[in-house]
């Protein structure tokens, strides 16, 4: 399959980004937990060495492939024991780390875009600069695995930069543990050094700048590369400020595309517009709210206009295909009366909902390999 083919979110053939903290904490002795992964026999390698504290980075946008396309670029990452695994639907943010962080998919958190409705109130929810309102816990009421760990006995650290601390999504996603705000390479790497002291433990590190250099500069560019060999870099000072007894998994959120000027339809026009109330999600996978009773218009309108360049779907529709998973009667009004998945590299841009994300060459959301496959790769600590 080539990246410019949609696929469906295999979890048969694959783990997903949501087995991995559940599989951590069984790993680490967890009672009434299912290491899925079977992470507790692959990081021992067949010894019966002690593992004391996982640390687990996750690099905001650092899909599989490029990691496979020249591995000599990452020489760290490369020498690690490595899987594929598949991401959230959609390929996003707050998708990824709403999965990461509950060990649900995005139909069993109700984070279901990078924007997305709330149809309790009617307002769009901006989960990446979410603050108090509405109340994080409300709007994702479920434990997080953070939480079932340290209830677990294991010592739970999140490290990550200052500003995300007390974040909506954090405190929606994330809750739970000791979090600890450091903004370097050298204070991340410190904190993590600290961390890994406590036994049993678990430290999440999250870098996002990979993902920000995508999206600016795209996946091809020397930007972007250059920000994975940083990226590379920062794995090996991790590696060597952990002891022996430490293992570090890396892992992602989803992968990027780029989507150049040629590839971008203005939704804001060609009458994708009319009967619809509002628009959400993002450029490589839109939802989109209907007026009332007007939502199999829209389907067959954004349907007939887009063509071979998106896959359109009604809600129901969706749902059945198991897209968002197993999807909470509380959640399903949050998900777009009709959704738009984003062919190849297509972008559906629209200056009107979101001008500045619209105009990024790096893009994810949709179900591309590029963008649904993620690494996690394995390395043994070493101070």
């Amino acid at each position: 399959m080539n990246d410019a083919q949609v696929m469906s979110v295999d979890q048969s053939r694959h783990g997903s980004l949501r087995e991995v903290l559940p599989s951590v904490m069984s790993a680490l002795g967890a009672p009434s937990t299912t290491d899925s992964l079977g992470l507790d026999s692959w990081w021992r390698g067949g010894r019966g060495d002690p593992i004391t504290h996982c640390v687990v980075l996750l690099v905001d946008g650092m899909g599989w492939h490029p990691l496979r396309d020249d591995p000599t670029r990452t020489p760290t990452l490369s020498a690690g024991d490595s899987r594929v695994l598949k991401t959230a639907f959609p390929s996003t943010t707050p998708v990824g780390l709403g999965s990461f962080g509950t060990g649900l998919s995005s139909g069993g958190h109700g984070m279901v875009g990078a924007t997305f409705r709330l149809p309790e109130t009617g307002h769009v929810l901006h989960p990446l600069s979410w603050g108090d309102d509405p109340a994080p816990q409300a709007v994702q009421p479920e434990p997080t695995v953070f939480e079932q760990a340290a209830r677990a006995g294991i010592r739970v650290t999140s490290v990550g930069p200052r500003a995300f601390g007390h974040s909506g999504l954090t405190r929606a996603v994330l809750r739970g543990g000791d979090y600890r705000g450091s903004d370097s390479v050298g204070e991340r790497v410190a904190e993590v050094a600290r961390a890994t002291l406590e036994s049993p433990g678990l430290t999440y590190v999250y870098w996002g700048d990979l993902d920000k250099t995508g999206h600016v500069h795209g996946v091809e560019s020397v930007e972007w590369r250059a920000e994975l060999q940083h990226v590379d870099d920062i794995v090996r000072a991790l590696v060597r400020a952990m002891p022996v007894s430490a293992r570090l998994l890396v892992t992602a959120d989803h992968g990027m595309v780029d989507c150049p000027e040629d590839a971008r339809i203005d939704v804001d026009t060609m009458s994708l517009r009319e009967g619809v109330e509002c628009l959400a999600g993002e450029p490589r996978m839109r939802h989109v709210y209907a007026k009332h009773g007007a939502a199999e218009d829209v389907a067959q309108t954004w349907a007939a206009l887009l063509g071979d360049s998106a896959r359109v779907l009604l809600r129901h529709e969706a749902i059945a295909e198991g897209l968002f998973g197993e999807v909470e009667d509380d959640y399903r009004g949050r998900i777009g009366d009709v959704i738009a998945i984003a062919h190849g590299n297509i972008a559906l841009v629209s200056q009107r909902t979101d001008s500045i994300v619209s105009s990024l060459r790096g893009q994810h959301g949709s179900l591309t390999e590029r963008e649904v496959d993620i690494p996690l790769i394995l390395l043994t600590g070493e101070g």
